[in-house]
């Protein structure tokens, strides 16, 4: 059964720890990233609302999806406005990330049952989005806000807070067992993980190689973590 209800859905992001990020103009490219990342254990994918006609993209791809791998989330980020998220939620989004927090696109969101992860970059943003029902919450841009230690300074004296940076995060077991040490419990990975050099030649078997590679690494981190 595909994971489509809010508390699912939110489950799965922080199961599988990583959420890739892309975004291309082709559908046929769009679809063939999104099975690997599927393939190799990341089933939620954030498609980026970035270049003309993004939506109508991502619309076919949903589509693809909900016919030949109905498990695949697909949620979409780079949203700032609420009848931007309005019109994605429509054309089937699961979850909506944002690089800032806007109110209007969380009440949008919690009316529709669909997880909201702003972007946030202090203590007060993180409160207020918290306030608004986001449980789990982007620190955005990753590393210009304080990288790993900014998430130790939240997580003292917030400690019930869901942190999932995008910007400064890597594919490499050094900075996922920084970012997890500190307490985050998913990340935001893009082109350090679906590379330039990847897309250009198509290379697929690559991609999910690399995103299975990344979501066994955090697995091994955060059962680490855990037994500690």
């Amino acid at each position: 059964m595909a994971a489509k209800d809010r508390m699912a859905v939110l489950a799965a992001m922080m199961e599988q720890g990583v959420i890739p990020v892309f975004y291309h103009p082709d559908v046929e490219v769009c679809i063939n990233v999104i099975q690997a990342c599927a393939d190799g254990g990341a089933k939620c994918a954030e498609f980026t609302n970035r270049g003309d006609f993004a939506a109508h993209v991502f619309y076919d791809v949903t589509q693809h999806f909900a016919k030949a791998d109905p498990s695949v989330i697909m949620g979409v980020g780079s949203i700032v406005d609420p009848p931007t998220a309005g019109l994605y939620i429509a054309n089937g989004a699961k979850f909506v990330v944002g690089p800032l927090f806007n109110a209007e696109v969380a009440k949008l969101c919690n009316r529709r049952g669909i997880p909201y992860s702003p972007g946030c970059g202090s203590a007060t943003e993180i409160g207020d989005a918290q306030e608004l029902g986001c449980e789990i919450i982007k620190v955005f841009p990753g590393s210009s806000v304080g990288g790993p230690d900014f998430v130790k300074s939240v997580m003292g004296p917030m400690p019930w807070t869901r942190l999932m940076p995008t910007g400064g995060v890597e594919p490499t077991e050094e900075s996922l067992r920084k970012w997890f040490g500190a307490g985050i419990v998913a990340c935001g990975i893009g082109s350090n993980m679906i590379t330039k050099t990847l897309l250009d030649a198509k290379d697929y078997q690559g991609i999910e190689a690399n995103v299975r590679q990344t979501v066994q690494l955090i697995k091994t981190i955060k059962a680490e973590l855990a037994g500690k």
